[in-house]
């Protein structure tokens, strides 16, 4: 049986009982071909304020529950993931561009989110502590009580279930807005998913939106932790209005990510490493390496191999054809990349492969020889196109790696491993990957970067879950009243 059964849609839209929308209908649009795919409701800030009241009264019982049946959930939703592999990848790669592999990494990983999260409920919680009094004094993490999750289109499975599963598994109730653009493969899918597996209504929902609801979701009293995922420029704007109500944000935003290239390595090798770092998903990944810095004795000789490399790799219908990239999500993001393309080779920098489009579909593009002051070198450019830059000391690439304001993911390619670890110690970055790219997520690893990339790692391991979505409450007990000179 399908997971977005043929009686939950009603004239293609969507109209499951977890999903909410009184502002009209999303259209779902098939970047590939501009074909309509469905309709999911368009949720208003009145929504989220209804989804608030019912998600407070649903997360007490959810709460209250012995943890093994919380547990169970989890289980069975990440059963439910796998089980339903196909269809939700064939959205996948409809709805947001994904080809095969890279809708079979996202299905896979989403369901592990689920599997570790369901050893949270059982996870050790509290510490008991010395008093100075005649008591009992200890410490227990105890549920936030309602997380808000707002995700993007990019990767919409993994980057809305890394919050969502230990979020649930550690009690909470949890409001997801995910992007328009993928509401079904990001929103549509959990809403069945976890209705599936058990979750009581109320305890999750999905309300598609825009700005105006992702505002009134940060700042909705009965919502007490944001977890954002997103653009820099929207994070910031998410972390302020979080911070003038009180309430925790984590934050996971742009990256601007170097490779770091030793004159030591294999030249094809390091290309092949690089090429996928850059074009997987065609670069809309916020790890995507977005910098190749490169030992001058080889930058040519790089360069040229990861121009040769992927000037040939197909472009196309990712839900139809055997293909490497995939369109990209909108018209909007494919004339930004090609502005930065265009301004950089205006500054220096040269093409050496790519530089065009048809329709959404963006050519790898390999730029050799880019200035330190172009955009493409400056900026996160979220699309398929790689930067080269040379550098001619350790020094050197050590201060071109920080000087961005950036500080997600690092790669360093060198056949001397501690001079490696000893290079990314000077360089700010939350994920660091010694002979390896950028582009690297487990579901038992925390997650998270430093600077303009966020707040840290907020997801991922048991550790990085829990002080993200729970409370540290101080508790003591007496066994007889005190007496007190009053």
């Amino acid at each position: 049986m399908a997971l977005l059964q043929d009686g939950a849609w009603q004239g293609k839209v969507w109209t499951g009982s977890w999903t909410d929308g009184s502002g009209g209908t999303y259209t779902s649009v098939e970047p590939a071909t501009g074909a309509e795919l469905g309709e999911v409701g368009k949720a208003t800030p009145a929504d989220v304020a209804a989804a608030g009241v019912r998600a407070v009264a649903a997360q007490r019982e959810w709460a209250a529950l012995p943890f093994e049946q919380r547990a169970a959930v989890l289980r069975r939703a990440g059963d439910l993931l796998t089980e339903h592999a196909q269809e939700i990848k064939e959205w996948l790669a409809r709805e947001s561009g994904a080809i095969q592999p890279f809708g079979d990494f996202q299905v896979h990983t989403s369901a592990q989110e689920c599997y570790e999260a369901s050893a949270l409920p059982s996870h050790p919680y509290g510490e008991l502590l010395r008093s100075g009094s005649p008591r009992l004094s200890f410490s227990r993490r105890v549920p936030a009580g309602v997380v808000g999750v707002i995700a993007p289109f990019n990767v919409p499975t993994i980057l809305a279930i890394r919050a969502i599963a230990p979020a649930l598994a550690l009690g909470n109730a949890v409001v997801l807005k995910p992007d328009p653009r993928t509401a079904i493969c990001g929103g549509a899918v959990f809403a069945r998913v976890f209705e599936e597996a058990g979750v009581p209504a109320g305890v999750f929902q999905v309300l598609p939106g825009g700005a105006d609801v992702g505002e009134a979701l940060v700042t909705d009293p009965a919502v007490r932790v944001i977890a954002f995922t997103g653009s820099t420029r929207a994070g910031r704007a998410v972390g302020a209005l979080a911070g003038q109500h009180l309430k925790r944000a984590h934050l996971e935003l742009g990256g601007n990510s170097a490779l770091i290239v030793m004159p030591d390595v294999d030249v094809t090798a390091a290309a092949s490493v690089g090429a996928w770092g850059t074009f997987a998903h065609s670069g809309q990944i916020c790890m995507a390496t977005s910098r190749h810095l490169v030992h001058e004795s080889i930058a040519e000789e790089y360069t040229a191999v990861l121009a040769g490399k992927v000037e040939h790799l197909p472009v196309g219908d990712p839900f139809r054809e055997q293909v490497a990239l995939g369109p990209l999500i909108d018209a909007g993001q494919r004339d930004r990349v090609h502005e930065l393309v265009t301004s950089s080779v205006g500054g220096g920098a040269t093409v050496r492969t790519g530089g065009t489009f048809e329709g959404l579909f963006y050519r790898p593009t390999v730029l050799g020889d880019v200035p330190v002051d172009a955009p493409a070198y400056q900026q996160e450019i979220f699309g398929p196109v790689a930067p080269v830059t040379p550098f001619s000391s350790v020094d050197e690439v050590a201060a071109l790696a920080a000087g961005t304001e950036y500080g997600l993911s690092l790669g360093i390619l060198t056949r001397d491993v501690h001079a490696g670890l000893q290079l990314a110690e000077r360089i700010p970055a939350g994920l660091v990957h010694i002979n390896d790219q950028t582009v690297n997520d487990e579901a038992v690893a925390p997650f998270g970067g430093v600077g303009a990339s966020g707040t840290g790692s907020r997801h991922g391991g048991a550790q990085a879950n829990i002080e993200a979505f729970t409370e540290t409450q101080w508790v003591t007990l007496r066994g007889d009243l005190p007496v007190y000179p009053f």
